[in-house]
């Protein structure tokens, strides 16, 4: 092979491979292809310094990295504000309106994958970078040219950054898991977790068997002349990216809503996984005036498909006890695919919910699955019934241990502290990071000591000798003595965390400082009429801790005894500040941990609360604010940033 023919092989295979991977309209066979690809292969390997960059031999993957470097993007990657409804879309289509007048809109998918963006200059792909919080990602750079849909080069000699989704198509994830099966690896949860997953592999050999598909979605950093988003979108396609399943641009309600019921109801016929219609303002000058709030483009939203339903039947419903003792319903349903995820089970909420629905065992129901959410049955088919479906009992004893159970309507509880189920997920809760937060006792360590009869309630994890567990497997002496050491350690802790870590139902972090703060260690004494004055703890709450403490007043005061918890110091009143008597809720990423924030601010006199409410005060947020940004938004609540918060305090 000449030179000159090496040249023309190297673009005959980038043609085959763009009508292969980009078009879906195979030029020639597999056989061929390869023949081909191997005669190129044997050139380079001969005269190295030939090599052309956008050979195909290029995207076979490199050297295996030892981790990730961050990369800044060129300029930031945005979230889209989310709807879900006709009347959603018509708000935002007022508000857009409002800004600008005479707006057209480009719809396309919004594709359910791992973001990334390509960087272009002169014409090469000089950098690929995961979304990260959308100022820094990750440079997988390596990665990114070992998926052919991705062009090594392109017609257009200035810089321009192509956004775009990491997709896996359904039938190569199906691929991918019957082989990971047989290998005995964990299979990927859906397409989503196996394309990211894909994407971050340190060795970009494995991502390149994976059949990754770049989809691009945006353009951030350019100097395009085209005034329009959709003429810009097809400059980008022409250049060899793979074009969406359906595109449309168009004008008004009506319109828009037709293209999205077009869309949900092709979704599953798809090649990718969606998860709905992304919308855009066509005109990039309208794009530009109407800006950005401090999240997401005003010119811009996703609206998202209605979570997917489907219909399965109802097999049986086990019952799993909580550390509080707490029995819980669970249904178990025939497996049923949804959105990537086989679904065997569902959340039934409670007992009172069960008599509600009238739901039966052999039941025909409908299950929804939303994101991420735990499936749940949304509806009995009862016009199913053959007369075979068995209807529920309420249990009146615990599953585990026989006790007899306290029915209180939606709850449902066992009052022995003995209970097996209880006591290892007690224990876990006990010395998890929120309580006692002992090294080295995870969940395993827990249900083996129980299983060998060394522990059976909280108390015996401190009467625990070195020579009991080195007669376990497993467990060498180093490795013991290092579990009895931060057994030990816990001795003296704060308050607080002793409150925390009994376990007590509907009693977290926040209403055990709390408790501490007003009673100290006499908590215990404390009337019901002294609880629910405490700001944040109600009825239910007060109500728990008085059951609690009535049934294992013993028990805490031996804790009490051995741990012998420090009293909470004597607070100096802080001095008069903006925070002072504040309620005050954290969000997003920031300068620093949240938990040295969390500490700066309780020391200024604020409460740090987890959840907004109308009580919240401020909502101070950093990059990726989340759901708690925009319920203060909703509820009316002061938000600052960071820096904001900093200059308040000067």
């Amino acid at each position: 092979m000449t030179k000159e023919e090496y040249q023309n092989s190297v673009e005959l295979l980038n043609k085959y491979a763009h009508y292969y991977y980009v078009l879906d309209d195979p030029l020639t066979t597999d056989e061929v292809y390869d023949k081909l690809y191997h005669e190129v292969l044997a050139f380079e390997e001969e005269h190295p310094s030939d090599v052309l960059a956008m050979s195909p031999t290029q995207r076979v993957g490199g050297t295996p990295l030892d981790k990730f470097v961050k990369a800044g993007h060129p300029s930031r990657m945005w979230s889209l504000e989310d709807i879900f409804n006709a009347e959603e879309l018509k708000k935002w289509l007022v508000k857009t309106g409002k800004l600008v007048d005479d707006l057209s809109f480009y719809c396309e998918p919004k594709f359910d994958g791992a973001s990334l963006n390509l960087v272009y200059e002169n014409g090469q792909l000089s950098q690929a970078i995961t979304r990260g919080d959308g100022v820094v990602g990750e440079d997988v750079t390596q990665n990114a040219k070992t998926i052919q849909s991705v062009p090594l080069s392109i017609d257009h000699l200035g810089k321009i950054e192509i956004r775009g989704e990491v997709v896996i198509f359904k039938d190569e994830f199906e691929k991918i898991n019957i082989e990971r099966a047989k290998e005995g690896e964990a299979i990927f949860a859906n397409p989503r977790n196996a394309s990211a997953g894909s994407l971050r592999q340190l060795d970009s050999k494995i991502t390149a068997k994976r059949n990754l598909v770049f989809l691009p979605y945006g353009i951030g950093e350019n100097s395009l002349d085209e005034t329009l988003l959709h003429k810009r979108m097809e400059l980008v396609y022409s250049w060899g990216f793979r074009e969406p399943p359906r595109r449309k641009t168009t004008a008004g309600f009506d319109a828009i809503e037709t293209v999205y019921e077009q869309m949900k109801a092709e979704r599953d016929s798809y090649a990718m996984m969606l998860d709905g219609m992304v919308i855009k303002v066509d005109q990039i000058e309208a794009q530009e005036e109407m800006g950005y709030t401090v999240k997401v483009p005003r010119w811009a939203v996703a609206y998202k498909f209605p979570a997917v339903e489907k219909i399965t039947t109802l097999k049986e419903i086990i019952l799993q006890v909580g550390r509080s003792g707490a029995v819980t319903p669970v249904a178990v349903v025939e497996p049923t695919p949804i959105e990537g995820v086989v679904v065997e089970r569902a959340s039934l909420h409670n007992f009172d919910e069960i008599d509600r629905k009238d739901i039966r065992i052999g039941d025909k129901v409908i299950i929804l699955r939303s994101g991420d959410v735990i499936p749940k049955i949304v509806k009995v088919l009862i016009h199913e019934r053959d007369g075979k479906q068995l209807p529920f009992t309420r249990p009146t004893l615990c599953p585990v241990c026989n006790s007899e159970l306290l029915d209180e309507g939606a709850l449902t509880k066992g009052q022995t502290r003995s209970c097996s189920a209880r006591v290892v997920n007690a224990i876990i809760y006990f010395a998890s990071k929120p309580c006692l937060n002992i090294d080295g006792l995870g969940d395993k360590i827990v249900e083996i000591l129980y299983k060998e009869g060394l522990i059976t309630n909280v108390i015996d994890l401190f009467s625990l000798e070195l020579d009991q567990l080195l007669a376990l497997d497993g467990f060498k002496e180093k490795k013991s003595q290092k579990l009895l050491d931060a057994i030990a350690g816990a001795k003296g802790c704060e308050c607080w965390r002793f409150i925390n870590g009994l376990g007590m139902e509907h009693i977290g972090e926040v209403a055990s400082k709390s408790l501490c703060e007003h009673f100290g260690l006499g908590f215990d004494k404390a009337t019901k009429e002294e609880l629910i004055a405490i700001d944040g703890i109600g009825e239910e709450m007060a109500n728990s801790v008085l059951e609690f403490i009535r049934v294992n007043s013993e028990d805490i005061k031996t804790l009490e005894a051995i741990l012998q918890p420090a009293e909470p110091a004597q607070k100096e009143e802080a001095a008069e500040n903006p925070f002072k008597a504040k309620t005050v809720v954290l969000t997003g990423s920031m300068s620093e941990s949240r938990g040295k924030i969390k500490v700066m601010l309780e020391a200024l006199g604020a409460k740090v609360s987890g959840s907004v409410s109308k009580k919240t005060d401020y909502v101070i947020y950093g990059e990726d604010a989340g759901s708690k940004y925009d319920k203060a938004v909703t509820l009316g609540v002061e938000t600052i940033t960071e820096e904001q918060m900093r200059e308040m305090l000067i």
